[in-house]
This record gives structure tokens, sequence and C-alpha cells, in this order.
């Protein structure tokens, strides 16, 4: 039987009446006979290409024709401005029904809430905090509201996969199946995977082996070649001017990955008379949902945003991709050439603008990357301790009353700590207040209640954190957030700020409150938000370890000043780079071990000869490409302390623990929960790339010729 024929009819009807499609593309066509029948599944497709009709079509059919009742279907995404925008169409298909689709989210207002619990939707959009929120809830009924729950759309599945948050969702899904007493079908979806299988796998859950799954992802008949171009610009302003003539007539999506950089080159732009908008996480939902529609609608315009935009949000056709710097994967490359190339006559391309020096080589290692076909496969952040006692805390406030091993041995079998940790991990939780117990049964103690107690336990339903802001207000109208530094920072005259592209002055702060009152202004504004530097993959860096040795990106198109800035910088990195070896050579006053390993396995390759031969590292420090040594080191003392690491610890370096700062472990969320050795030990795992270190540490290490 054909797929389409597989279709609910009402849902065959619309297909071609309502979207007026002639049939279904290919991954759609062979998404209806699986997702019909209860299969899991991951669907693979490049951007617009029609995922989530591919997941939505057949799952409305089966919960038509096996008279699916209740709220039966969960879509789950990770940004709440995803969810908004995909919910009009969700909510369009599961009309033709007579079905109800609705969103909730951090944003969604009391009086909706109530109405949902009411009278629960057939489908409901949402994020994995507030699944959780609903299940611990006193003002819902969580058992009666998941009761009926079949199936669940992960949509940017990778996007959660690779973070924490992958974890918490898993493992609130866990306990929504608890109340189902079912198996509830997973459907991931996805643009750029390097390995569909394991994370199809990963979705599955710890009983991944008893279900039935495929990964769906059919042959693209004839990729497009995209035009992709790389350039040295120097400095924001250049960038400013470059993007401002570049496409002229045309609608362009500039990324930047730092919100400084967002805002910096927003109001340089717009000097240019350029219309331009702004999207950045620390920017208001009204005042983001303002700019996004206002660029969906205009014509010839610029919006700068941070990843923000990156996922599937749909701010209408695009003409030009322009990416100042670099993204740190392939993969997050690939998800913004894809918001190109859509409409007829048009081609998908970007535009690299490279800031500096270390910008305009990870731009290149990663185009070489791109051009060999390399995708970054989806790994799972590893030991989520943390998470492991996040959730026995919340089944805790879910239930009431628990039996602690029951719950510790929960999570256990979720693969999030070992059973040994998750029995001292409960011990913990119950020594340190956070867990109290009473005849045998364990309940919320008053160490919680005072640490995550407060505005209804948000605090404990979410595994990612994030940094004090101020915010910032135009009489009664919220702009957004700024990093209290900002506020702080000693200024001759008044104190001007940059926040949505515009610069404003500063009237007024309210510090017991957050808050900053501002009024419109003509002079230059500043912008500040805290960040860490981000680690490089080994592959990234061993690309532009090739690259500096002359491998040239293929298909990518070097503008005179890129090729002549990549030129001096191979004659300068001459020094620090074999084919076949590491090199010991100075940068500048400093002596280094130039690895070209990544900063996770430069943090195991430090913390490997700290043990064995720490007098020769100068303050145990290292960044992506390189190990600070001291400066009468030499190769072969490097090679000898090698030789030992690798003999003490083992040929893969698996017993060594990078150093975990004190400062580092508080960004751990939900370390407190954790022994003090267990929360360093999972920071520690997730510092370290010991593969790659042990690779590195076989290789030969010579001075510099």
């Amino acid at each position: 039987m054909d797929a389409f024929d597989l279709l609910h009819p009402v849902i065959q009807h619309h297909v071609v009446n309502t979207l007026g499609w002639h049939g279904l593309r290919p991954l759609q066509a062979e998404a209806v006979s699986p997702l019909s029948s209860g299969e899991d599944a991951i669907l693979l497709a490049p951007t617009a290409g029609g995922k989530t009709e591919a997941a939505m079509l057949p799952l409305l059919s089966a919960m038509e024709q096996q008279s699916w009742l209740g709220l039966s279907l969960l879509y789950v995404c990770p940004l709440k401005a995803l969810l908004n925008n995909l919910q009009p169409r969700i909510g369009q298909y599961a009309s033709w029904l007579g079905r109800v689709a609705s969103t909730r989210h951090g944003d969604t207002t009391a009086g909706a809430r109530a109405r949902m619990s009411r009278d629960r939707p057939d489908i409901l959009l949402t994020t994995p905090e507030s699944l959780e929120a609903m299940l611990v809830s006193t003002l819902i009924d969580a058992p009666r509201m998941f009761a009926d729950v079949r199936a669940i759309v992960v949509d940017e599945v990778h996007a959660f996969a690779g973070d924490d948050r992958g974890w918490h969702l898993l493992s609130v899904l866990d306990r929504i199946e608890e109340l189902t007493n079912r198996r509830i079908q997973r459907v991931g979806l996805s643009a750029t995977v390097g390995n569909a299988p394991e994370l199809l796998g990963w979705l599955q859950g710890h009983d991944a082996a008893e279900r039935r799954g495929s990964v769906i992802a059919p042959e693209v008949a004839s990729p497009v070649v995209p035009e992709l171009i790389l350039d040295y610009v120097g400095n924001v302003g250049n960038a400013a001017t470059v993007v401002g003539r570049t496409g002229v007539g045309e609608k362009r999506l500039v990324f930047a990955d730092s919100r400084r950089t967002v805002e910096d080159l927003a109001v340089r732009v717009r000097e240019q008379g350029v219309e331009t908008f702004v999207s950045h996480s620390s920017l208001s939902l009204n005042e983001r949902k303002r700019a996004e529609a206002a660029f969906a609608e205009a014509r010839e315009c610029v919006i700068v945003s941070t990843s923000t935009l990156e996922l599937g949000i749909d701010v209408g056709d695009l003409d030009r991709i322009v990416q100042i710097g670099s993204p740190m994967t392939v993969a997050s490359m690939l998800q913004r050439l894809g918001r190109t190339g859509r409409r007829p006559g048009t081609s998908r391309n970007m535009t690299f603008l490279a800031l500096d020096d270390a910008e305009l080589m990870r731009a290149c290692g990663l185009l070489l990357l791109h051009g060999e076909r390399f995708i970054e496969p989806v790994v799972p952040p590893p030991a989520p301790r943390h998470v492991a006692s996040q959730q026995i805390v919340g089944r805790a406030l879910q239930k009431g009353r628990v039996h602690l091993d029951v719950e510790a041995g929960a999570v256990a079998r979720l693969g999030l700590c070992t059973p040994d940790e998750s029995v001292e991990i409960g011990e913990w939780l119950a020594t340190t207040g956070h867990l109290d117990e009473d005849s045998g049964l364990y309940f919320v103690g008053p160490t919680a209640e005072q640490r995550f107690g407060r505005r209804n336990f948000m605090e404990l339903l979410a595994v990612f954190t994030a940094a004090p802001e101020v915010t910032i207000l135009h009489g009664r109208t919220e702009i957004g957030s700024v990093d209290p530094t900002l506020l702080t920072l000693k200024v001759t005259g008044p104190r001007i700020i940059a926040l949505a592209g515009k610069p404003w002055r500063v009237t007024y702060i309210d510090w017991r409150r957050k808050r900053a009152y501002v009024e419109p202004s003509d002079d230059v504004g500043r912008s500040r938000w805290t960040g860490d530097s981000r680690a490089y993959s080994f592959e990234l860096s061993d690309a532009i370890r090739r690259v500096l040795l002359g491998e040239e990106p293929a298909g990518v198109t070097l503008s005179t000043r890129a090729s002549q800035r990549l030129l001096a910088l191979r004659e300068a990195f001459e020094p620090r780079v074999s084919a076949d070896s590491t090199v010991v050579a100075m940068d500048g006053t400093r002596l280094r071990w130039w690895t070209f390993a990544g900063a996770r396995a430069n943090a195991v390759l430090v913390a490997a000869l700290g043990a064995v031969a720490p007098d020769l590292l100068d303050e145990w420090s290292y960044s992506n490409l390189a190990v600070a040594l001291r400066s009468d080191a030499t190769p072969a003392q490097i090679s000898v302390a090698l030789r030992d690491a690798l003999e003490q610890f083992g040929s893969e370096l698996a017993g060594v623990q990078p150093e975990v700062s004190p400062q580092a472990l508080k960004k751990l969320k939900f370390s407190e929960l954790l022994t003090p050795q267990l929360a360093v030990a999972t920071l520690a795992h997730r510092t370290g790339d010991w593969a790659s270190a042990a690779n590195v540490a076989r290789r030969r290490v010579i001075p510099h010729t």
C-alpha cells in the first residue's frame, strides 16, 4: 500500500486540498508506516525538509484511527520561541481532526495553565522543565493529566542529547511512563548528526534493546553545493561595513556567538542606515517577538542574532547568511547554512567574517572539516550524577513520600549513575537534610525547602544555570537584561548601555529589585555579559593544525585579505606545527607544547604531566592548541614524562583526573546535592577527552626547527 494511503482520509484530503501538495516528500513517505505502527524513530532531513509534517501526519492519523483520547501526544522543543513558532502550524493540522494543540512553557499565563488542567488538549507543545513542573505541581492531578500519553516528538533532538537537558528529558519521560503504565513512542527530529543510530538508542532509553526503532534519512538526490566565502575584517566596525554593503536589497541573517558582539554589530550596522533587528537570550520575550516578526515581514534588512535563531524558528525567506567568526561545530554551521536557499531561484550561502587571527584559524579548520564531509557525533554529557540527585529530590516532591532505594534504583536504571553511586547520593541527600525520613519513607527535607522552595521549586526543575542579570526597563516596557557589572563600571558622564541594538541612558538603578530604568540616547552604548571560553574538539583543533601546514578548505572562496592573513599565520606558526609530531616552541616570551588537541584533551595531558613531572608545567595552564611549559623544559623531558604517565595510568590514560577548580565546581548545577568527591569526579569526567589525549601522548615530541 502507498504511504499516502496509510494516512487517515481526512489528513489525505487536507494534504491535497489545504496544503496543496501533489504528494509526500521522501522523508514523509518513509515515516508513515513505522510511525503509524508505533515504532520509535529518528527523522533526519536538512533544514526545511518537512520533518514536522513527517512526524505529525502519521501520528495524527494514528490518533484518530486508534481512538487516542485526552492528552495523547507531547511535542517537546528546546526553545520557547520554537514552540510558539510551531503552534499555529501544528494547531492547524490537529484542527482537521477536531483535535486541539496547546502550548505550555514558562511564559504561559496562569489562566491558560488552569484551562489546560481542566480540559486537557490532545497535543501539548512544551519543554522538559514545564513537564516536570506539571509533575510536581500541587494544582495539577499529574496521573490524570498524563494518563493517556501515547507518543512524544522531540524536535531538534541533537540539541537535547548533547546537553544535560537531554538526560533531564529522558528522566521526566520515564516518570510519565510510570504514570501511563505503558511505553511511550519516541520520535526525534534532527537536521545534522554524525551518529544517528546511537542517537536513536539514547532517545529510546534504558530498554532500547526491547523497543522497535529505525533511523529514517532518505538520500538527498542532488546535494546543493553552497556558496562559502571567508573574509578577514579585523574588527567589528569593519564587519559592520561589510554587512551593510553585502547583499544590498536582500534580507540578511547575521550570526555572532556572543551577545556583546551582536549588540555592538547591530548598533554599527544601523548607523549605516540599514534597517536592523536583534535577537538573543537576554532580550525580553516581547522584544524578540517584535524583532523577529518585523524581520519576517521586511524585505531589505538585517537581523543580528546569537544561536537563538540557529534552530528552526521561521523568520521568513532569507537571501544571505553572514557568520561573524565561526561556529564551534560543523553541525551548527550546517544548521545555520540551511536557513538560506529555501526560495526558488536562491542558493545556500554563508559568508564568514573573521574579527581576529583565532577566528580566522577556527573558520578555516571548520570549513576544512565541512569539505571532508565530517559531522560531529552527538555525545551525551558523561556521568550526569547531579541530574540523578536532582531527579531523586524531584521524585520525592512529585510523590510526597517515597522509598529511597526504589527512587535511587530508578535513576541508576536510566544510566544517570551506577547503582552504588545512587546509594551514595541517596545517603548524602538524607544526611544533608535535602531529604527527611519518617517510618522508612523519605520526603523533601528542610535544606531542599530552603534552597529550592522559592517560586514553587522552580530552581529545582531546570538543570541549566542562568547567570544573574539586571532587568532593563524603558518606562513599563521590559527591553532585556544585562550583566550587573555593566552598571558598576566607572564612567565619566552619563551611563550609556547598548541593548536591542540601540543606545540607552541609565536613569535609575534599583539594586534591591535588580532593575534599571533607561531612556533612549544618541550616544554610543556598551554591553556586557559573562561567558566562558569554549573548548574546541580534537577534530577542530587538528584541522587548524592541518590548515597551518598548508591544507586548503574545499569549495571555499577566500578574500584577498583572508588569503594574505592566512599566509602570514602559516609563516608565524611554521615553527609550532608538524605533520606527525607535537612541537615544543616559543609563543612570544612563553614556552609551549603545541599539541593542537583541544582544551579537553589538553586538560588530561596537563593532569597526566602534573602527576609524574609537575615541574615541567607553568601554572598548569593550557588552551585549545597548546600547554604552557616551564621556560627550561625540553622535548626529551616531555617525552619521558608522557611515557611514565602512560605506564602509570594505562595506555588510554584512563586513571588521570583533570583538575577541577572551586570556581568551576560552582557552575555545576546541583553540585551541592552530591558528595564533594562525586561532584569533583563528575566535573572532571566532563572536562577531559581521554582518547584524544592518549593519541597525542603517543606521538613524538620535537623541538622547533
